[in-house]
């Protein structure tokens, strides 16, 4: 079995048990809920088949939903990110990310911070659009996208950073 295959599973696996068991329960300021499930498809290897990567989604989100009890409101999330993941990653990276040799940890903070922040506004655009389902609400739905958002960034960089290797 090759290894990057093993890393994925155990990342997947890991990080639906932190979102369900620990960030699910958590009510920072009783509304925010911060996502870290999203590192799966940030960390989620470029040049992989395109299919298994939605259908890893599809997954991810599937569980996600399990657990929480949302109604796929997260599948339809994950499988969105999954989905434009490449046109953000052609807008961030440029031509680079298509190139063979291209790997994230290689790129600067800034491009991985841009990307990351990407994944998450969408990804939380389209569950909280979903969740609200009202454009009366529309100024809650910005609210909920930013605070969320601002803390999902938060500790999904925090939990990039203590799981990264380092470049040197």
């Amino acid at each position: 079995m090759n290894s990057s295959y093993f890393i994925n599973i155990i990342r997947f696996t890991l990080l639906v048990l932190v979102q369900v068991l620990i960030f699910n329960r958590l009510n920072f300021f009783g509304s925010i809920n911060p996502m870290v499930y999203i590192l799966f498809l940030y960390w989620y290897p470029i040049q992989k088949n395109r299919a298994s990567f939605i259908g890893l989604g599809f997954l991810l989100g599937l569980s996600i939903d399990f657990f929480s009890d949302t109604l796929a409101i997260h599948t339809a999330a994950t499988l969105t990110i999954a989905y434009v993941r490449p046109t953000i990653m052609r807008f961030v990276f440029g031509i680079n990310y298509e190139f063979q040799s291209f790997k994230l940890r290689n790129t600067t903070k800034a491009q991985q911070f841009t990307f990351l922040a990407l994944l998450i506004v969408v990804h939380h655009l389209v569950y909280f659009s979903l969740e609200i389902f009202s454009f009366a609400n529309l100024l809650l739905i910005t609210k909920k996208v930013l605070s969320v958002g601002l803390s999902s960034l938060i500790l999904c960089m925090l939990f990039g950073s203590l799981f990264s290797v380092n470049k040197e």
